[in-house]
């Protein structure tokens, strides 16, 4: 046996790079191969050209390498890849949160199956760390909620619109300018980005299984420079939060949605591409954790992390790091969000005439839903006020409801609230 750790890596991006041109400060790890989709593409860094491969099967089947370090994304070709590497012995590290969240199940079995250590916390906050805390120094906890901003993306738009007062659609253009949001933004401003990682880290943290599919999701593409505007003037910041709580039945409620966070709150100070992880739990009470989410190095100071922390138990054990196998097979119960409670920001264009606020205020009392303020300001040219709702906590049905009946008058917005 070599007395280096012997690397495979499929992709040479930005992350790839960064692993790249950190790890060869490490005399204990080797790289033998990288699989690239273009030999001849010029790049960052300097690679010898002979451990290139555009098949990453020669690297999964290489019997040289003993950790596959998977940094391409997506769910396919991606799965075929690392599953043929588990059933030849590898261990995997991986910063593929779409993988993760959908065939998450599987991959733990079958690298249990062929006892093999799968590490993955670059896929969840980029260089935060806070899957290997969970599972080691927290371990002793019992975490029943997460709120956390886990997309650079969207936080830098959102960051954007409150700091220039600027629209969703020319603060979108502005990021795809400088790079940081994708030409097509879909996965990042509809929330799949951060609903894939809140997926795993809910996994984790509750000890029961969450499915991707159960997880509610909603982007930011519907909020308005008014909106915040009105949420600064009320005391509040709008960020895309990523949030999971769980009850003592296992009823899990998993969710992406934007929110109105209360400006005496962490999280609504988590500025441009910056991601935070609130925890609570039992003994620990409150945590949060913040760093950047995303980029070159800090990403990959967290695939290194997890390719050291193999390298250091590797030849000394037949079940290497047995704190971050996966040991929970349960599956939590499905919250549907219209059976939560919530807080909502209501913006509502209505008629200018007597009694229409004592008509939004009935409905509301109709459905029980009790108004924490309610504000009205100025008349528009055309005779409709402007007029800005924050309800009590209420049933998620209810507040649809409302909506529904609302005939004469537009809802805008419907946000909930911190």
């Amino acid at each position: 046996m070599s007395d280096k750790l012997r690397i495979g890596i499929i992709g040479l991006g930005t992350v790839g790079s960064g692993v790249y041109k950190s790890l060869e400060k490490f005399d204990n790890v080797e790289i033998k191969q990288i699989a690239v989709r273009n030999i001849n593409k010029p790049r960052s860094v300097e690679v010898p050209r002979e451990i290139l491969t555009d098949n990453p099967f020669d690297l999964v089947n290489n019997p040289e390498i003993d950790v596959v370090v998977e940094l391409m994304g997506g769910v396919e070709p991606a799965w075929s890849y690392i599953e043929t590497a588990l059933k030849n012995g590898k261990h995997i590290v991986t910063a593929n949160k779409e993988l993760l969240a959908k065939k998450g199940e599987e991959l733990f079995n079958l690298s249990e199956e062929h006892n093999r250590v799968v590490l993955y916390e670059a896929a969840i906050a980029g260089g935060i760390p806070i899957i290997m805390p969970i599972k080691t120094i927290l371990a002793g906890n019992k975490i029943t909620k997460i709120q956390a901003i886990l997309n650079g993306t969207t936080n830098y738009i959102l960051t954007k619109m409150d700091a220039e007062g600027a629209s969703y659609e020319d603060v979108l253009a502005d990021a795809q300018r400088l790079g940081y949001a994708e030409t097509d933004p879909t996965g990042d401003v509809e929330g799949f980005d951060a609903a894939y990682k809140i997926t795993t880290l809910a996994t984790i943290s509750f000890n029961s299984r969450i499915k991707f599919e159960n997880v509610y999701r909603e982007g930011i593409t519907k909020i308005r420079k008014e909106d915040m505007q009105k949420s600064n003037e009320l005391g509040y910041k709008i960020k895309l939060i990523a949030s999971a709580t769980i009850d003592e039945n296992n009823n899990a409620d998993v969710r992406v949605h934007p929110m109105l966070v209360p400006k005496s709150a962490m999280l609504a100070h988590i500025d441009y591409v910056t991601n935070a992880v609130a925890l609570s739990g039992h003994p620990i009470g409150n945590i949060v954790l913040s760093g950047p989410g995303a980029g070159e190095f800090p990403t990959a100071s967290s695939v290194i992390g997890d390719i050291l922390a193999i390298a250091r138990e590797f030849g000394t054990t037949e079940y290497l790091l047995p704190m971050m196998r996966c040991h929970h097979h349960s599956t939590a119960n499905p919250v549907d969000i219209n059976n939560t409670y919530n807080k909502y920001y209501l913006s509502i264009t209505a008629p200018n005439a007597i009694g229409v606020i004592a008509k939004i205020g009935a409905i509301c009392a109709s459905k029980n839903i009790s108004l924490s303020s309610i504000l009205q300001k100025g008349v528009n040219e055309n005779n409709t006020a402007e007029i800005t709702v924050i309800t009590e906590e209420c049933l998620e049905k209810s507040i649809k409801e409302v909506v529904s009946e609302l005939t004469d008058c537009e809802v805008n917005s419907l946000i909930r609230v911190m």
